[in-house]
This record gives structure tokens, sequence and C-alpha cells, in this order.
């Protein structure tokens, strides 16, 4: 039998979520892979099938967990590759709607600056990686992104070219670091572009840019990553549907 997290004031069926989150956080299970049955949770923890169900319908709630008729519930894996364009609509100079290239500028490590702190959840000062990147569209700049990491995580990204590895940066959090983001939140705000983000995006100082500022975070609800998006504001676009 294993042991729940000690939180006696919790619910059962919640000290086992709690306890499966961080499991998969720790990758006991991969994302993709099957969870036990209920019946085999049941017996490893020596609780009723009814308190795991509701501690895999949580999951299942939340988006860490899928069921699939017939074949089991296994750890789903988030699609964050379009995210960013929900915001932005970048086109060619024909009209043809483009996804901008990525280029990493540096990869750094440094010590964290209170904000980034506060949003990873570590002491100022706390040792980090930081990450500048610009996507580009027809070589020019459309968006300059800060990326910041827990170093005690992310510490192999140091010994590798990470302008070698591809676009996408999450697979290779996972494939490197053994980090998996789970899912993230984003808030919106627009600025006006100091003189470092000005020269990265090729603007004047003071243009108006749109941010976007991303947590992400794990299955268990650690914070992994904190970035903040800043694109020009011409390329701006608000959609939603309302019934």
């Amino acid at each position: 039998m294993k042991a729940l997290p000690s939180d006696v004031r919790l619910p059962l069926y919640q000290r086992l979520r709690d306890q499966l989150a961080e499991q998969i956080a720790n990758n006991r299970w991969r994302p993709g892979e099957a969870i036990p049955t209920e019946a085999a949770l049941s017996a490893e923890y020596q609780l009723s099938t009814g308190t795991v169900r509701k501690a895999v319908d949580a999951l299942v709630s939340e988006g860490i967990l899928e069921r699939q008729q017939g074949r089991g519930t296994f750890i789903r894996r988030p699609q964050f590759q379009s995210s960013l364009f929900r915001f932005f609509r970048f086109q060619s100079a024909s009209g043809e709607r483009r996804i901008p290239e990525s280029r990493i500028l540096s990869v750094e490590p440094v010590a964290a600056p209170s904000a980034v702190a506060q949003a990873l959840g570590l002491p100022v000062d706390a040792p980090v990686i930081r990450i500048v990147r610009v996507r580009l569209l027809e070589v020019k700049p459309v968006l300059a992104e800060e990326i910041w990491l827990p170093r005690s995580r992310f510490q192999p990204l140091l010994e590798i070219d990470l302008s070698q590895q591809g676009p996408l940066l999450y697979p290779i959090y996972e494939e490197t670091c053994g980090q998996v983001v789970a899912y993230a939140e984003e808030t919106l705000t627009a600025e006006s572009v100091n003189e470092v983000h000005a020269r990265l995006l090729h603007v004047p100082v003071n243009s108006p840019v749109v941010v976007i500022e991303r947590l992400a975070r794990d299955y268990a609800g650690n914070p992994l990553e904190w970035r903040r998006s800043r694109g020009h504001a011409e390329h701006f676009r608000y959609s939603v549907e309302i019934r």
C-alpha cells in the first residue's frame, strides 16, 4: 500500500488526485502513456474504486488525463504550437498566411530578477536560465521573446546548442531535461516598447506592442517557464465568438 499526502483535512479522493498528479509530474507515466486501471490503483492504494474514480475524474476534468473509449485512461499531451498565433496574424507580402521562423539569440545563466522569481516561485537572485528569441517573417523581426527557466530543472540546456534543436522548445524541455509542460496561463497586455526590445523588433522606442505573458506549469502545478512575447501591434488581432 502506498501512502497518500499527509494533509488529512482533504478528502481521500483529493489526496489521491494530488499524489497521482505528483507522480505524473515526476514521469512515472509519460505523456501519451496509459495509467493503471482503476482496479489496479484501488489495490495499490488500498482505496475503494469509487474513491479512485473520483480522483481520476478530477484529473480528466482538469485536462491532465483523457479517457479513450475501449482503451483506457491516458496522460494527455497538450498542444501549444499554435497558441501564440491566436492573437497575432502574420502574412507574407502576397497576403499568404505564414508562421514566422524562430531564431535563438542567447541562452545564459543569470540570477532571477524579482518579477521572474515571483512568477517561478523562487527566491530573488535564484539561479535561472534566460533565453532570448526572435520570430522573423521574411527576415524581419515580428516577435521578441524573453524566456525564463529554473536552472535546477533545466541545466542541460546550457550544455547543448539550443539553436540547432528545432523551433519548438517544449519538446526539447521534455527530451533533454525530462520536464513536461502540462498547461499554461496567459495574460494579454499592451505597452510602449523600451530601448532593448525596440532594437530587437527594429521599431522606434515607445512604439506600441502587445505583450503575451505565459506561465507554464508541470502536471503537479509547479511553475516551469515564464515568458514574455512582445509583438508589433500592427499584427495583433483579437476575435471571439459570442453566443
